[in-house]
C-alpha cells in the first residue's frame, strides 16, 4: 500500500469509528456495543457504513441473523486499546491542567486486598479527588491482568509467589507496566493450644502430621512447594477461599494454614487462634499492573500515587504482627 493510501485511510479513522469496533469486538452485538456506548443501534451503523463509503473498507459483516468483524475490523481492534489509552492519557493531561476535577479509575484486585487495600485506597482518591470515578471489581492475579489488557479495568492490584509456574505477570502481561509494589509476609495459622503455639517463629516441619486447610488453587499450589521443600506431603483436608472460615476450622482443632497478612488483617482475630512467622520468613509479592503509559493519564497517576502513600503507611496491615 503506497504511502499516500495509508495516509488516506489514517485520516479517514475516527475516534468513534475506533470506540465503536472496541465495542462490538467485547460485547459482540451492534445493539450490546451500542447500550455500551450510550448510542441507538442505528447511531452505530451509520457510524460504521460512513466508514465504509470513505474507504471501501468494511469493517463488519452479516452472519445469519448477527454481525461479526471482518479481518479488517479485527486489525483496527487489536489497535483500539493502544489508541485509547494514548488518547485518555491527552485528555488526562488536560484534566490535569484543570485542577483534576475529573476522570475514572476501574480497579480490579484480589480477594483478600477488598477488605483491607481496597477501601483505603478508594477513601484516599475520594478525599484527595473527589471528582474522580472510581470502580472496583474483584479477581484473582489472572483474571485481573486479563481486565487490564482487554481495557476492561485501568489499575490491577495482584499478588505472586515465588517460583510461580503459572505466574500471570510473565507471558500473559507481554506488553503491560508490572510494578512491583511490596512483599506480604505469609502466616501460619494454629490452635491456640498447638504445641507450636509458644514458638516465635514455627518451622513447617513440624507441622507435617497436622491436617490442612488450603485456599485458592494458587495459594494451595504454593503451600504444596513449601511443604515440599519442608520435606513432606501436606495432608490437605478442607478446602476454602473464606479466610474467615479457614480461622474457625482451625479454632475448632480441625487442621493448620498457611494464610497472607493481608486476609489475617482483615477481620478480627478468632480468640482460640494464634499466627506465626514461618521460620524461613515465607512471603508473595504485590504488583501494580497498567497498560503502558497509563501513569500519563492523571487519573491513574493519582490512584499510583495514593497506593505509594499506603504502602509507607502499611505496618500494621501488611508488614505488621499479625
Amino acid at each position: 500500500m503506497s504511502d499516500a493510501s495509508t495516509e488516506a485511510l489514517a485520516d479517514a479513522i475516527e475516534l468513534q469509528t475506533v470506540r465503536v469496533v472496541r465495542a462490538i469486538a467485547e460485547h459482540r452485538t451492534l445493539t450490546a456495543a451500542a447500550a455500551a456506548l450510550g448510542y441507538s443501534q442505528p447511531a452505530v451503523s451509520q457510524q460504521l457504513r460512513r466508514f465504509e463509503q470513505r474507504t471501501g473498507v468494511a469493517l463488519v459483516e452479516r452472519v445469519g441473523r448477527g454481525i461479526r468483524l471482518t479481518e479488517a475490523g479485527r486489525a483496527l481492534a487489536r489497535h483500539a486499546h493502544a489508541v485509547a489509552t494514548s488518547l485518555e492519557a491527552a485528555a488526562g493531561e488536560l484534566a490535569a491542567l484543570r485542577g483534576l476535577r475529573a476522570g475514572r479509575v476501574r480497579l480490579v484486585a484480589f480477594p483478600s486486598a477488598s477488605p483491607s487495600l481496597v477501601p483505603r485506597l478508594i477513601a484516599a482518591l475520594t478525599a484527595s479527588h473527589p471528582g474522580v470515578e472510581v470502580t472496583y471489581v474483584e479477581a484473582e492475579p489472572p483474571e485481573a491482568v486479563a481486565a487490564v489488557r482487554e481495557d476492561r479495568a485501568d489499575l490491577a492490584i495482584t499478588f505472586s509467589y515465588p517460583g510461580d509456574r503459572n505466574d500471570p505477570h510473565r507471558e500473559s502481561a507481554r506488553g503491560l507496566e508490572v510494578r512491583s509494589y511490596t512483599h506480604e509476609p505469609m502466616r501460619l495459622v494454629l490452635p491456640g493450644d498447638h504445641p507450636a503455639a509458644g514458638s516465635d517463629v514455627v518451622s513447617l516441619a513440624e507441622l507435617g502430621d497436622e491436617p490442612w486447610i488450603a485456599g485458592c488453587p494458587r495459594c494451595r499450589g504454593h503451600l504444596l512447594e513449601l511443604c515440599a521443600e519442608a520435606g513432606f506431603s501436606p495432608r490437605i483436608a478442607f478446602e476454602t477461599d473464606n479466610f474467615v472460615a479457614v480461622e474457625g476450622m482451625v479454632a475448632q482443632g480441625l487442621g493448620v494454614a498457611l494464610l497472607p497478612a493481608l486476609a489475617l488483617a482483615a477481620a478480627p482475630r478468632h480468640p482460640a487462634v494464634v499466627t506465626r512467622p514461618t521460620d524461613h520468613g515465607d512471603e508473595r509479592s504485590l504488583h501494580l499492573v497498567t497498560a503502558r503509559g497509563a501513569e500519563r493519564v492523571p487519573a491513574i497517576a493519582a490512584a499510583l500515587a495514593a497506593l505509594a502513600v499506603l504502602r509507607e503507611g502499611a505496618a500494621t496491615t501488611i508488614d505488621g504482627d499479625v
